[in-house]
């Protein structure tokens, strides 16, 4: 048994439902299979591995219910977001209730086992407006709920195989693995980081006040499903190891992917991110502007807030920033906490503003990021829009 170092896992134990042996292998090759997509193998994954602890598996009703109406899971743990898995009324009407089917991805690969405890019709008008705060088909999070079978399957898992990660398996670690590293550093405080854009200056100013109080910091961004103009997560890690090389201490600072697909969420999923870092060994996690948002579905406080109220269940410290900006009379990034002076005086742009230059080749002004990491993304968009022509 493999001890579990620093704060308690999330639900009060790190799950491991990991069965490597040739033998369960080799008996889930016999068994009818079930075919996920990309999200739902995020998610097998992040259950075997203990980033989602204390889920051992899919969501069955009960929890299902009891998170959707009152953000917590049957047994009073709290929980933001069901994790599901849905399929179709004719596919989930050829599977039998306590028998166990093989997951496979896409192209027929196995990864693990799930023992079918229930199969249910879920309220999806009630899962999208009480998860991301709206029924609008325009939010992302939404479409994709909407664009799922209608049936949802529960039950335990096996994680038999854990997806290959690519080129960023080098930057990969399961939660038991991050919990001791951070151990054989002498790290007792660690503050983690959830980003699926590249570090901007306002990001890197808010993770070293942080850093300012903690022993270190995890950089850990999300390199699965993301929104189709989103930056593709093999430039943003290029950027990640490009700022950490030029500016920040070598030895408080680590990256480590995080598998999952973004939901774009805003409060719900802020919570969501904050107990997956916990589990991974994080005492501490930075809640930023507009958490996980998307669009102008979330007011620009909201995840501080709904996070603020459960602090106490969660059982973490967080960092709660206001929006920053560089100040030109200040001559230091600053918020509007710790700066007197106007709007005019600041410097600060949308991703969405950023991005457009970046892909048109522009360097954003240094005040907003840094050189070195704008020419790193401006050439990674350039190659991807080479590969696509």
């Amino acid at each position: 048994m493999q001890t579990v170092y620093g704060i308690k896992a999330h639900g009060g134990q790190l799950i491991n439902q990991k069965d490597f042996s040739a033998e369960t292998l080799a008996a889930a090759e016999q068994l009818p299979s079930l075919t996920l997509n990309a999200w739902n193998l995020s998610d097998l994954e992040l259950i075997g591995i203990g980033g989602f602890s204390p889920l051992t598996g899919f969501m069955t009703s009960d929890d299902y219910h009891s998170v959707v109406k009152t953000m917590h899971l049957k047994n009073g743990v709290i929980w933001s977001i069901p994790i599901t898995l849905p399929v179709s009324k004719a596919v989930a009407a050829d599977l039998v209730l306590n028998h166990e089917v093989a997951l496979r991805d896409e192209q027929g690969t196995l990864y693990g086992t799930m023992l079918i405890e229930d199969k249910f019709v879920p309220d999806k008008m009630l899962e999208a407006q009480n998860v991301y705060g709206t029924t609008e088909k325009a939010h992302p999070g939404v479409q994709r709920l909407f664009d799922n079978g209608d049936v949802y399957l529960g039950g335990r898992i096996k994680l038999l195989k854990k997806p290959s990660h690519g080129a960023f398996n080098a930057f990969y670690m399961e939660p038991i693995e991050t919990r001791k590293m951070f151990h054989d550093l002498g790290w007792q405080t660690i503050v983690g980081f959830q980003t699926r854009n590249p570090i901007h200056r306002a990001h890197e100013y808010i993770q070293k006040l942080a850093l300012e109080n903690v022993d270190g910091l995890f950089l850990n961004p999300l390199v699965g499903e993301t929104k189709a103009d989103d930056l593709p997560a093999d430039v943003r890690m290029k950027s990640y190891q490009t700022i950490l090389k030029y500016y920040y201490p070598a030895d408080r600072v680590r990256l480590v992917i995080y598998p999952a697909a973004m939901r774009y969420a805003g409060p719900k999923e802020a919570i969501l991110h904050a107990i997956v870092r916990k589990n991974y060994g994080c005492t501490d996690f930075i809640v930023g502007r507009d958490h996980a948002g998307v669009g102008d579905y979330y007011g620009t406080y909201a995840a501080q807030e709904l996070i603020t109220s459960v602090q106490a269940e969660l059982g973490m410290h967080f960092f709660k920033f206001d929006n920053a900006f560089y100040c030109q009379k200040c001559g230091a990034m600053a918020t509007a906490k710790t700066c007197p002076h106007g709007e005019q005086d600041h410097i600060s742009l949308s991703g969405t503003k950023v991005r457009k230059m970046l892909s048109a080749g522009v360097v954003p002004p240094k005040e907003v990021s840094r050189p070195e990491v704008a020419r790193v993304l401006i050439e990674g968009l350039k190659q991807k829009r080479e590969v696509r022509a």
